[in-house]
C-alpha cells in the first residue's frame, strides 16, 4: 500500500537526488531514469518495469507539494533511531515501535495506545491511523479525520494516476501561424506526437493539447502537452493583434492625384483600396475582414502608405517636378514641425 511504501521505501533515494533537491532536480533525475528504465526500451525485463514503477511512484509524491510534504514529515519523525516493529513481547526486545512511537506524539504514557499487527508482525497502517481518528478499520479517507500537522489523505487510495504534462517548442512561418498548422514532435520516449496548432496562434503562445503527454497509470488518463510556438517573420506582412499590416508602395502621381490601386492578401488574392487625393505617406488604408480569423471575430488588413520616389527621372519629368517646385515656392511643409518643437 502507498502508506507503508512511504515508511520502507526511499524515494530521494531511488531518483538518486538528496533530500533537499528542488522541483527542477527531481523533475530532471526522473526524465533521465524514466527514458533508461521505460518498459519500451527494456522490453521482458521484469527488474526494468519494477524500477520504472518505484521510480514513477517516488516522482508521483515528490512533485507533489502535499504530499513532498507529508513524506518528508514522516521521514522526520521515523528519524534518530526510532524502529518501528510490532511492540509485546517477541516484539524487539523492548525497542521502542510503533505503540511508542504514536503514544509519544499524541500525549499517552507509554503503552496506552495498542494496535493489532495483522497477523505478519508489522502493524497495519490503515488500521493505526484509523483507530487513532475514529476510523473503522476500513481506511483512511481524505474527507475523514485528518492527520494532525496536515496529513490530511494519508493512506487513501489514490486510484489510477493522470500522466505528466510534457513540454515542447516548435517554431512556425507565420503564413503557416496565421492559417493553423500541424506539427509533429518527438515525446520524450521517442514517440511522435502529432498536434495541431490552431489558426491564429501568437509568438510565444503556450498552447495546451490534451492528452498528449505522459502516458498515466493503467485506467488513468494521458497527460497534456504544454506546447511553446515561436513565430517567424515574413517579409512582406507583420501583424498588430489580429490585424494584419502591409506596407503599401503608391506613386507620387496616384497620392497626389488620387487612385485605385492593389492589394495583396495573405490567401494570394488582391483587394482594391482607393486612395484619395492628396492622400500622404503614412496613412493606413483598412480592408475588413481580411487578417487573422479568431474564434469569435476576424481581423481586419491594414495597408499603410508608403510614397515611392522615383530614383531616375526622364528630362520630360523632371521639367514638369520643376515647374511643381516653382509653383510651392514659399510653402514650407515643415514650418508646423518646428513650431510645435518651439513649443517643446
Amino acid at each position: 500500500m502507498a502508506s507503508q511504501d512511504w515508511f520502507e521505501k526511499d524515494f530521494y533515494a531511488i531518483l538518486g537526488v538528496p533530500a533537499d533537491a528542488d522541483q527542477a532536480a527531481i523533475k530532471k533525475a526522473y526524465r533521465k531514469l524514466a527514458r533508461k528504465e521505460h518498459p519500451d526500451q527494456n522490453p521482458g525485463d521484469p527488474k526494468a518495469e519494477a524500477r520504472f514503477k518505484d521510480i514513477t511512484e517516488a516522482h508521483s509524491v515528490l512533485s507533489d507539494p502535499k504530499q513532498k510534504q507529508e513524506y518528508d514529515a514522516i521521514r522526520q519523525m521515523t528519524r534518530g533511531g526510532a524502529r518501528f516493529t510490532a511492540g509485546g513481547p517477541g516484539g524487539g526486545g523492548g525497542a521502542g515501535g510503533f505503540e511508542d512511537v504514536f503514544s509519544q506524539m499524541f500525549g499517552g504514557g507509554g503503552g496506552n495506545v495498542r494496535f493489532g499487527t495483522g497477523g505478519g508482525g508489522q502493524p497495519n497502517l490503515e488500521d493505526l491511523l484509523g483507530g487513532l481518528f475514529g476510523g473503522q478499520g476500513g481506511g483512511f479517507s481524505q474527507t475523514g479525520g485528518g492527520f494532525p500537522g496536515g496529513f490530511g489523505g494519508y493512506g487513501a487510495p489514490r486510484g489510477p494516476q493522470k500522466g505528466r504534462d510534457l513540454e515542447a517548442k516548435t517554431t512556425l512561418t507565420f503564413r503557416a501561424a496565421v492559417a493553423g498548422s500541424t506539427v509533429t514532435l518527438s515525446g520524450l520516449d521517442g514517440k511522435r506526437i502529432t498536434a495541431k496548432i490552431p489558426a491564429g496562434v501568437k509568438d510565444g503562445q503556450k498552447i495546451r493539447l490534451r492528452g498528449k503527454g505522459g502516458e498515466g497509470d493503467p485506467g488513468g488518463p494521458a497527460g497534456d502537452l504544454i506546447l511553446t510556438v515561436s513565430v517567424s517573420p515574413d517579409s512582406v506582412y507583420g501583424r498588430e493583434g489580429d490585424n494584419l499590416t502591409v506596407d503599401l508602395p503608391v506613386t507620387f502621381a496616384e497620392a497626389a492625384l488620387g487612385a485605385t490601386v492593389p492589394v495583396p492578401t495573405l490567401d494570394g488574392a488582391t483587394v482594391k483600396v482607393r486612395l484619395t487625393p492628396g492622400t500622404p505617406s503614412g496613412r493606413v488604408l483598412r480592408v475588413k475582414g481580411r487578417g487573422v480569423v479568431a474564434k469569435d471575430h476576424t481581423g481586419d488588413l491594414l495597408a499603410k502608405v508608403q510614397i515611392v520616389v522615383p530614383q531616375r527621372l526622364s528630362d520630360e519629368a523632371r521639367e514638369v517636378v520643376e515647374k511643381l517646385r516653382e509653383q510651392e515656392a514659399g510653402v514650407d511643409p515643415r514650418a508646423e514641425l518646428f513650431a510645435k518643437a518651439r513649443q517643446g
